[in-house]
């Protein structure tokens, strides 16, 4: 192990003496974008909170379900490479409150669908506007934060779509329940979005020192790049090659596959599989993902300090993932023998505050990626989840429709469980160019 550790200083402890105490505009920064990702799952995820309603409203199959649930993925994985070009060349504050707004409209106009042809253009849209908001998010916490701090902020700002998933998922649940609709669940959520991205295009910056509220402290923590590059061990590429991109998006694509997969059909699977009515199965579903939002802070929490305190990050980084993927295998395996329902949801909590270890992915762009392509990174690492997210919903309906239970559906969880593991431990973090000066 002692060929695994080195002695990492802090980035708060890299500040000179003379230096101004350091302001917290950054963390500001980072959990206004964790607010966003919240809103962000939230709106995403309405439509599974509100199918068992919706399918019956609209007449709509077991296999036209999964359809629906997979639209959004189709546009929101083809965007995702254009969208990183498009951040690395414009910035990621404007990206991100742009893509706010748009995907608040489209929303907003689900609830006016009048037909399942209607609410799929109008989910094909939300993937579209969605897009830039994770891979944006991702270089921002580049143009933020200190190299030690970077899988904090990977975290806070990825955990809010785990709380996005829970607290929203719970909260479109009563609004459909109260107002015995789903139209006017969407309406509230759609024009929430919309508000909070006016906010976040006036205050966001991509650069700390155009802030305001920013002083010459806390910019000498943002800028303690490369002595703590160096101290780590670690530069930054020349370029971006395959040999990195490859396992990154492997090991996303079956990261993905399942988290996609719990939140497109977790809610059904509830419903049908467990019998829960839509008020149990929105508490549920706070309690599942909830304990992701958990699962996401502790992982970046936890690798931060291990490196603190002299671990090498890739050692740090592959220990963290692979126990994430393996717990989450256990779990699909033996989740079809539990038969109490309070049991079950007990196992998926477990389940997800495991899975979102995975967060820690959203470090890697800023880790192994040069300036210039950290964007592109993002959007490549993204896209590869969100094929993923194409597919489960389509694999997991057909699955349903042939097999008249959700068995099969979990295997195919507990495999792409097995796809992340494998990939992640076939990620270079080691090989590097030079340290940026």
């Amino acid at each position: 192990m002692k060929a695994a550790m080195t002695s990492v200083p802090d980035a708060p402890e890299a500040v000179s003496a003379t230096t101004t105490r350091p302001s917290s505009i950054r963390w500001r920064v980072i959990a206004l974008v964790g607010v966003l990702t919240v809103i962000n799952l939230a709106d995403r995820t309405s439509l599974s909170v509100g199918m068992p309603v919706i399918a019956q409203d609209l007449g709509l199959s077991p296999a036209i379900q999964g359809v629906m649930l997979s639209a959004f993925f189709w546009s929101y994985a083809l965007c995702q490479v254009p969208g990183g070009w498009l951040i690395d060349r414009m910035g990621p504050s404007r990206i991100i409150a742009g893509s706010t707004l748009l995907w608040g409209v489209f929303q907003t106009l689900a609830a006016g669908a009048f037909n399942g042809l209607s609410l799929l253009l109008t989910r094909i849209g939300l993937g579209v506007a969605e897009a830039p908001l994770f891979p944006a998010a991702g270089k921002l916490n580049a143009l933020w934060l200190a190299p030690t701090e970077r899988a904090r902020g990977a975290v806070l700002m990825d955990s809010g779509s785990y709380l996005g998933a829970g607290v929203g998922g719970a909260v479109i649940a009563l609004l459909i329940a109260g107002f015995d609709s789903w139209r006017a669940a969407f309406a509230i959520a759609g024009v929430v979005t919309i508000a909070i991205g006016i906010f976040a295009w006036w205050y966001l910056q991509d650069d700390p020192a155009r802030h305001s509220g920013v002083n010459e402290g806390e910019l000498a923590v943002i800028r303690a790049d490369a002595g703590q590059r160096a101290a780590l061990g670690e530069g930054v590429r020349a370029k971006l090659g395959a040999d990195v991109l490859a396992p990154v998006m492997i090991g996303r694509f079956g990261w993905a596959s399942i988290n996609f997969g719990l939140l497109t059909w977790g809610p059904s699977y509830l419903a049908q599989a467990r019998g829960f009515d839509l008020k149990a199965m929105g508490w549920s579903t706070l309690v599942i993902f909830g304990s992701g939002f958990i699962g996401a802070l502790v992982s970046g929490f936890l690798a931060d300090f291990l490196q603190r305190k002299g671990w090498r990050r890739d050692v740090a980084l592959k220990l963290l993932l692979t126990l994430s993927g393996l717990a989450t295998l256990v779990a699909f395996v033996v989740l079809p023998t539990i038969e109490a329902p309070v049991s079950a949801v007990l196992v998926l909590a477990f389940t997800y505050f495991m899975l979102c270890f995975g967060s820690l992915y959203w470090s890697l762009p800023a880790m192994l990626a040069p300036a210039q392509s950290e964007g592109f990174m993002g959007g490549m690492m993204n896209c590869a989840g969100s094929v993923g997210g194409i597919i489960v919903p389509l694999v997991a309906g057909v699955l349903l429709e042939v097999t008249g239970t959700f068995t099969a559906v979990l295997t195919y969880f507990a495999i792409s469980a097995g796809l992340y593991v494998l990939a992640t431990l076939f990620i270079p973090f080691v090989r590097r160019a030079e340290a940026r000066p």
